[in-house]
């Protein structure tokens, strides 16, 4: 705790409250999400594609607006999305807990998630801006609180949740007005350094023309575009937290499969809140940028591995994959931690400096199509992989993901992408 709050205390106040903030905003949205299946099923005797169709629009209208939040932060600064986000967020966890007709809940899901896609861009392009040359420590400190708020969440939401659902939701709700509150008041307002953008987006008339003139300019960013791809393998690995892991949870423990599936949630958090500033310390002075990401990527391919070796039956074999399933989560956690500050980092110098939170939502746009892309072909791949008896190939599948990515960056780094466009100031 110490070494975090004085790598607190080392940024700006601005930075420093927007890391405050992250763990506010992952507080009160994990406190509710994850109960929020059980509120619709159970307490609202909703049907299960109702259910399906209410946390899809959630999903949908928060990874597919991350470009038009990133669009509106470069256009008009980033403390109005970041604070249009909390209100926004405020209103629809409020409506999620008092509400019961299925309009309403698909409108307040909606809101919850276009909120992440206003404030996220807008949050990493403004630390960016705070942080200076001190970026990769800043999203380091940064995911601390991020990892730290996923962590405490779901804590607090079970102990309120024993009282009502709608509790849950009001306090998550009264936690983002205070949010919005305490930003509109504090967070100073901040641009980002944008002269040739704002004067084609000015010689366009604004507008529409405008927009497309910012998103020309992020579509034109030929080594952006290919590290976004590059990357998009680490968000399908990253998000087996979700999927593929509890799956195998539940094979083996069957009934008792989701409290080991909240176990290994907290251990992938705990991990990070406990590491990510000494991993990103030693990684920093030992390799370059690019370094770091190909062997975090590594790393996190590499995860998977122990799962695709363990044994099929055998009188050791639930305590074997619970062991295989800790050391994959404590693997793919380590590798996350090394990988992120540094991609962020790299998404801001492949900018160039310019639109920054732009591209920052486009990058958020083309990971959560991949995820949704790389889900389906895992869950199909498991399917197939229990039908013919070879539980090893969706392990070894996410294995080969991890270092394809981790191969198609080195690629990038020695062809020179990595160092194109030359990063400009970030600062206003």
């Amino acid at each position: 705790m110490t070494a975090l709050w004085r790598s607190t205390r080392s940024f700006p106040r601005g930075a420093q409250l927007l890391m405050a903030n992250q763990f506010a905003i992952n507080l009160a949205f994990y406190m509710l999400m994850p109960y929020l299946t059980a509120h619709l099923a159970g307490d609202l005797k909703l049907a299960a594609w109702t259910v399906g169709l209410v946390l899809g629009v959630r999903n949908l209208s928060q990874q597919g607006m991350f470009l038009i939040g990133g669009t509106l932060a470069d256009r008009y600064g980033y403390k109005a999305p970041i604070l249009a986000g909390c209100l926004l967020r405020t209103a629809g966890f409020a409506l999620l807990g008092w509400v019961d007709a299925l309009p309403a809940l698909i409108i307040a899901s909606a809101a919850t998630g276009f909120a992440g896609a206003l404030f996220n861009p807008a949050v990493r392009a403004y630390l960016a801006a705070e942080a200076g040359e001190r970026r990769v420590e800043a999203f380091a400190t940064f995911n601390v609180y991020y990892q730290a708020g996923m962590l405490l969440g779901p804590l607090v939401g079970l102990g309120l949740l024993v009282a009502d659902f709608r509790l849950v939701c009001t306090v998550a709700a009264a936690i983002f007005a205070g949010l919005s509150v305490l930003q509109w008041r504090a967070l100073p307002a901040r641009r980002g350094h944008d002269t040739s953008a704002t004067g084609e987006a000015a010689r366009d008339g604004g507008g529409v023309r405008g927009v497309w003139a910012q998103w020309r300019q992020v579509v034109a960013n030929r080594p952006f575009l290919l590290f976004s791809a590059a990357m998009i393998g680490s968000y399908v690995l990253t998000f087996q937290v979700y999927l593929a892991l509890p799956l195998a949870a539940d094979d083996v423990l069957e009934a008792d499969g989701t409290k080991a599936t909240s176990a290994l949630f907290v251990l992938s958090a705990a991990v990070t809140v406990a590491g990510q500033l000494r991993l990103t310390g030693w990684a920093k002075r030992r390799w370059k940028a690019e370094q770091a990401l190909v062997r975090g990527l590594a790393v996190m391919g590499a995860a998977f591995t122990p799962l695709a070796l363990v044994p099929s039956g055998g009188r050791y074999a639930t305590a074997t994959v619970l062991a295989a399933l800790a050391a994959a989560v404590v693997l793919l956690a380590v590798g996350s931690a090394v990988v992120y500050p540094f991609e962020m980092d790299t998404v801001v110098s492949l900018s160039g400096g310019r639109l920054v939170a732009t591209h920052y939502g486009f990058y958020n746009t083309v990971s959560g199509l991949g995820i949704t892309v790389g889900n389906l072909a895992t869950g199909a791949v498991w399917d197939y992989a229990h039908r013919i008896g070879a539980a090893w190939l969706p392990w070894l599948g996410l294995t080969v993901t991890g270092l394809a990515c981790a191969a198609a960056v080195r690629a990038l780094a020695r062809t020179g992408r990595l160092d194109a466009p030359v990063a400009q100031p970030v600062t206003a």
